[in-house]
């Protein structure tokens, strides 16, 4: 029997022989995690158009493998691990594509009152960016640690690193952050 965290951290207990005949249990993996799956796979790299179609394809494989957890981790790692591997394999393919999807048709612009609003639209984009020029491990360990606050333990259990090597690559991936908002050191005074 395996204990899995439910919502807010209830637990969750999962007979590994039943689990394939409870469907029941994905029902309440997708319920309880989606929000997590959807921020992963954004924070991956992952583009609005294809951020749904992703999120299905992580479900999917939880559907087929739920009976494969172990509960040697966390649920939530077990579920960023596959999140990496949608991920990247979405990535790959984008890089072959020929045409370049949109979310959502161009803006018209902004409604009277919408300043807040813009500005934290522009934060995420400006967010997205600056994680799409990190390398995928920096990437990964800093979305798990700073965005979705998981223990550093938890973190290099997910991505399959000493705890050391995890430290490091959310050290670097933070000063790679910070460089990139300080003021340029050529010509302005």
């Amino acid at each position: 029997m395996a204990l899995l965290p439910g919502q807010h951290g209830a637990p969750l207990l999962v007979q590994p022989d039943a689990v394939d005949r409870n469907e029941g249990d994905v029902r309440r993996v997708v319920r309880d995690y989606a929000g997590f799956v959807g921020r992963s796979l954004r924070y991956l790299g992952v583009g609005e158009a294809d951020l749904e179609d992703a999120a299905q394809e992580v479900f999917i494989v939880v559907h087929r493998r739920l009976d494969d957890f172990e509960g040697r981790s966390l649920l939530r790692t077990w579920l960023y691990g596959i999140c990496l591997r949608v991920a990247h394999s979405l990535r790959r393919k984008a890089a072959t594509r020929r045409e370049h999807l949109m979310a959502e048709p161009p803006e018209r612009g902004a409604a009277p009152g919408q300043d807040a609003e813009l500005q934290a639209k522009e934060a995420r984009a400006r967010l997205q960016h600056l994680l799409a020029e990190l390398d995928e491990e920096q990437r990964s360990v800093f979305v798990l640690y700073e965005i979705e606050r998981m223990p550093m333990k938890a973190v290099a259990e997910a991505m399959g690193c000493p705890l050391q090597t995890a430290y490091y690559r959310h050290q670097a991936a933070r000063r790679k952050l910070l460089a990139s908002f300080q003021p340029s050191q050529g010509g302005e005074s």
